[in-house]
């Protein structure tokens, strides 16, 4: 068996193999769109390593081959003094679990690894800042102390990383999350493995999240945020305030440019509203994660109904995609003009909700049995999934929000 398949046009493997994320890659690379060179460990080997504690007869081969073929296409050696590589290392599930599974950005950068990417761009401090998140990183997945126990030899990194990537599948968020969206515990979790692209370079560089429509209306323009100068987690975690999508536009048009260029290939391709995961490094735009629809409420109605005027899908197809759950919040209401503002902050989702406030997730999980609860953290964590959960359940029984 084959337990690692290359992240190329021709790979012809499904999502139940490489998962999600790697399928979408592999989709983008067809259409002939920047992604990151890498490879993706199927979901068999997670099943192997989950039945067995250990990875399969013949794993360690493939990815040391993985990692050569890897080095040949980028010109760089994992954890070389010159000209260094440095990976990310991604779950991916056959269904999406954003944010339930570990993720190891920055792999590679040991300490010489990180004086050579230091003496390669000039740039000391963004080698560091690389390196501190690297650490961070590694130590928050793999449960070992930042600077203690960070093995320096990068192929010793990738077997930790890949291992506690795909022991996340097990762990109490990511079965809570299954169990709320009724997801298969045997399914498993393919992991991407790909050169990093740096957000953080300089000032020409950053990531963000895009639509290529209005997530809350359904308007056919693109939207979505962005952050200059930082890597994909702080955009997702929500500890440094995002800017508009709009913004990339006026500081870099070319990214700008490539980037509605891509979202329109993407929708056609589909034949439906699209998000992409994006960073931009030194100018030049990436594409590291696509998920189809994924639109709620009115916006699911007017994607559905314009794509049907337009001829890109039938009336039938349009309303076999407007379920009954999406039509319960087509009619969703927008905050009345002239509201009094408490405080302003990052909306987990689109939409308005009312409720009363929890600050901690123990607290919303007590205080839903109750009535409607809305829950305010300083970041999104999937930590407080069990605080989440207890709204979401009691959402399907019509009593929370």
């Amino acid at each position: 068996m084959t337990w690692i398949h290359p992240l190329a046009p021709q790979t012809g493997e499904t999502a139940e193999v490489l998962g999600g994320k790697g399928h979408g890659l592999v989709v983008l690379r067809r259409l002939g769109l920047p992604v990151p060179p890498g490879f993706v460990i199927g979901t068999a080997a997670g099943r192997a390593l989950r039945r067995d504690g250990r990875f399969p007869p013949g794993f360690d081969a493939e990815l040391a081959a993985a990692v050569a073929r890897l080095e040949t296409d980028t010109g760089r050696r994992l954890g070389g003094p010159e000209r260094p590589l440095a990976v990310s290392v991604r779950s991916g599930g056959s269904v999406s679990m954003p944010g339930m599974m570990n993720t190891v950005l920055n792999l590679g950068l040991s300490t010489e690894a990180t004086a050579g990417l230091a003496a390669e761009t000039a740039d000391p401090r963004f080698a560091l800042d690389s390196r501190r998140r690297f650490l961070a990183g590694f130590a928050a997945a793999t449960g070992r102390p930042a600077g203690e126990g960070v093995p320096e030899d990068p192929m010793r990194q990738l077997e930790s990383a890949v291992r506690a990537v795909l022991s996340s599948w097990d762990t109490p968020r990511a079965r809570t999350y299954r169990e709320l969206h009724d997801i298969p515990h045997d399914l498993g979790t393919a992991v991407t493995v790909q050169a990093m692209v740096f957000g953080n370079r300089d000032e020409r560089s950053g990531t963000g999240v895009a639509f290529s429509r209005d997530p809350n209306t359904g308007a056919p323009v693109p939207f979505g945020e962005a952050l200059f100068g930082c890597q994909g987690e702080d955009v997702v975690s929500g500890r440094s305030p995002t800017r508009p999508l709009s913004d990339v536009a006026e500081r870099e048009p070319g990214v700008w440019s490539g980037l509605l260029a891509a979202l329109d290939r993407i929708e056609r391709h589909y034949r439906d509203a699209c998000q992409v995961e994006f960073t931009f490094e030194a100018g030049r735009l990436w594409l590291l994660q696509v998920r189809p629809g994924g639109l709620t409420g009115r916006a699911a109605v007017r994607v559905a109904v314009d794509l049907a005027a337009a001829g890109v899908i039938s009336r039938r197809e349009a309303v076999r995609r407007v379920g009954p759950e999406r039509l319960d919040h087509a009619g969703t209401p927008r905050l009345a003009a002239g509201a009094e503002i408490l405080t302003r902050g990052l909306g987990a989702c689109p939409g308005v909700a009312t409720g009363r406030l929890a600050t901690t997730a123990d607290r919303a999980a007590r205080m839903a049995a109750d009535g409607p609860v809305i829950l305010v953290r300083p970041e999104t964590s999937p930590l407080d999934l069990h605080g989440k959960g207890a709204l979401h359940c009691r959402d399907k029984e019509g009593r929370s929000a």
